[in-house]
């Protein structure tokens, strides 16, 4: 006869998992952001780049807006290419801490970025 299964257990091993990958996941972006050097950015900045590039995802994409994320997306595997370097503060890049943000910008230099 088969051993009746635990449901209870199975849904608690489920949610602490499910709460782990949310900490480890809100680790990593905290880690992207100083690793990228966006941590000078007053915060109102950074999470107003962070909503115009999170609504440029939600709407369809015309050719420049594609442009734009493949810009993006090119920066950032550039970064994570890099290897692992200390992050440089925005008083050491010379740039007051702003990270130039479309198409052309290029990526600050930093570490690899979240394991």
């Amino acid at each position: 006869m088969r051993k009746p299964r635990d449901f209870d257990a199975d849904l608690k091993a489920l949610e602490a998992r499910a709460n782990q990958l949310k900490t480890r996941k809100q680790q990593q972006l905290g880690e992207l952001v100083i690793a990228t050097g966006a941590d000078a950015l007053p915060i109102e900045e950074l999470a107003g780049v962070l909503l115009a590039a999170a609504a440029s995802t939600r709407t369809p994409p015309n050719a420049t807006d594609r442009q734009m994320r493949e810009g993006w997306r090119k920066a950032g595997a550039a970064f994570f290419q890099r290897g692992t370097k200390p992050a440089a503060s925005g008083a050491d890049r010379g740039d007051g801490g702003a990270a130039p943000v479309g198409p052309s910008a290029q990526p600050v230099q930093g570490s690899g970025g979240a394991a």
